[in-house]
C-alpha cells in the first residue's frame, strides 16, 4: 500500500505524495469501495490512474488504458485476483482518447456490461475510428498547410493519419449516454456528473459528496495542462474558450475540500487553487501571443509565445492545434484577425483598433 506522506508543492497538498509512483497495476485503497490502479503506457506521458469502485456485487470501472498487451495481461490479473471475479457491472470513460477508452470495448464485451459516456465522446470516438486505414483528407490537408505547414510535415501527417482506431478495442455498438448534472448510483453512493470541454468535446467528471472524492479526468490535472486544440473538423471552433469557461463553471459549483483524482500524477487537494492556476495560464499565454502578433504571423510562428521546449516533427501536429485553439480565442474576443494569401496560408495580426492594448 502507499504510504500516507503528505506534501505541499505550489499551493497544492498531495496526501501520498506529489511524486507518487505505485507498481503498475497494484490497487491502491484511496476511500471505502474506491480504489486507484496505475497503468503503464509506453509515450512520453507514461502513465495512466485508473479507477476501481465497488458496486454491490460486483464492479465499476472508470478509464481502461491503451489497447496495448500489458494492459490486458494486468487487467487480466485484477479481475482473477484483487476483484476476485466478481463482474464488471459498466465501464465508465471520462472521455474518447485512446488512453482512457482503449480497453473499454474489449471490457465490455467481456463482461457483457455496458459502456458509459457522453453522447459526444462516443459518437467522436467511432468516428475518429472510422478513419483508420482512410488516406487524409484534402481539408485537413488545407488545414495544416494553412498553419504554415511544409511540404515535408504534410507529408509526415499523411502518413500519420488515421492512427487513431489502432490504440483502441472496437466500441460497442450501443452505449449508455452520460450527460452533465446527472447524479448515478455506484455501491448505493451518490456520484454526480460534472461536465467540461475543451480537451475534448463532452468530458464527464465524477463528484462523490459523501466520500469527498471528484475523479477529474484530464479536466483537472495537477502539474501538466492537457492539450486544447483546434482540429482540420472544426477549424473555427473556440475550444479555449468552452476549455477556460468549463474550468471556471467548476471552481464555482464544487467544494474546495474534495479529494482531486486526476488520471495522470498524484491525487491532491487544492481544487479551487489548481483550477485558478490552469485559467491565468492561459490567460497569460494569450496575452503574450497578442503581443507577438504585432506583425503578422504563421501559426507555426507563434510557437516561441506558448511554448518553452523546441518543437520537434513528432509534436508539430499537437502544438499546431493548441497555437491555432488560443488564435481562434483571440479572434473571439476580436482582438486578432486573420487573413489567408495566394499560397493557402493563414497570417494573423493584432486588430489596428485594439494595438494600443498591447
Amino acid at each position: 500500500m502507499l504510504k500516507q506522506e503528505s506534501e505541499k508543492v505550489r499551493g497544492l497538498v498531495y496526501p501520498f505524495g506529489a511524486k507518487a509512483d505505485p507498481v503498475p497495476g497494484e490497487p491502491h485503497r484511496i476511500a471505502e469501495g474506491v480504489y486507484w490502479v496505475r497503468f503503464a503506457m509506453p509515450m512520453s506521458l507514461n502513465h495512466i490512474n485508473l479507477w476501481l469502485l465497488e458496486d454491490g456485487d460486483g464492479w465499476t470501472i472508470v478509464d481502461t488504458c491503451l489497447d496495448i498487451p500489458d494492459a490486458r495481461e494486468q487487467w487480466e490479473k485484477l479481475f482473477a485476483d484483487f476483484m476476485q471475479g466478481k463482474p464488471v457491472k459498466r465501464v465508465i470513460c471520462t472521455h474518447l482518447h485512446p488512453d482512457h477508452v482503449g480497453l473499454a470495448g474489449w471490457i465490455t464485451r467481456r463482461f457483457d456490461c455496458e459502456l458509459w459516456m457522453s453522447r459526444e465522446e462516443f459518437l467522436m470516438c467511432r468516428a475518429l475510428a472510422g478513419d483508420t486505414g482512410r488516406e487524409a483528407p484534402d481539408v485537413a490537408i488545407h488545414f495544416y498547410r494553412g498553419a504554415g505547414f511544409n511540404e515535408e510535415q504534410l507529408q509526415a501527417y499523411r502518413q500519420r493519419f488515421g492512427g487513431f482506431g489502432r490504440a483502441i478495442s472496437p466500441l460497442p455498438d450501443s452505449y449508455r449516454r452520460l450527460m452533465a448534472d446527472e447524479t448515478i448510483l455506484i455501491n448505493d453512493r451518490y456520484w454526480q456528473l460534472v461536465g467540461g470541454s475543451g480537451h475534448s468535446p463532452e468530458h464527464m467528471c465524477l463528484y462523490c459528496p459523501a466520500l469527498k472524492l471528484f475523479i477529474s479526468g484530464d479536466q483537472v490535472l495537477p502539474r501538466i495542462t492537457p492539450n486544447v486544440s483546434v482540429f482540420p473538423t472544426e477549424p473555427r471552433g473556440d475550444t479555449l474558450k468552452d476549455w477556460l469557461y468549463s474550468n471556471a463553471r467548476i471552481r464555482e459549483r464544487l467544494p474546495d475540500d474534495v479529494l482531486v483524482l486526476p488520471a495522470h500524477e498524484a491525487p491532491f487537494y487544492g481544487l479551487h487553487v489548481r483550477l485558478t492556476q490552469i485559467i491565468e495560464a492561459h490567460e497569460r499565454d494569450l496575452d503574450k501571443l497578442y503581443e507577438h502578433l504585432a506583425e503578422p504571423r504563421r501559426p507555426i510562428d507563434c510557437f516561441p509565445a506558448l511554448f518553452r521546449r523546441e518543437i520537434t516533427e513528432h509534436v508539430i501536429q499537437m502544438a499546431t492545434g493548441e497555437t491555432l485553439a488560443h488564435l481562434n480565442c483571440l479572434i473571439g474576443r476580436r482582438m486578432i484577425q486573420r487573413k489567408r494569401d495566394e499560397q493557402g496560408v493563414d497570417w494573423y495580426v493584432q486588430k489596428p483598433e485594439t494595438a494600443y492594448f498591447g
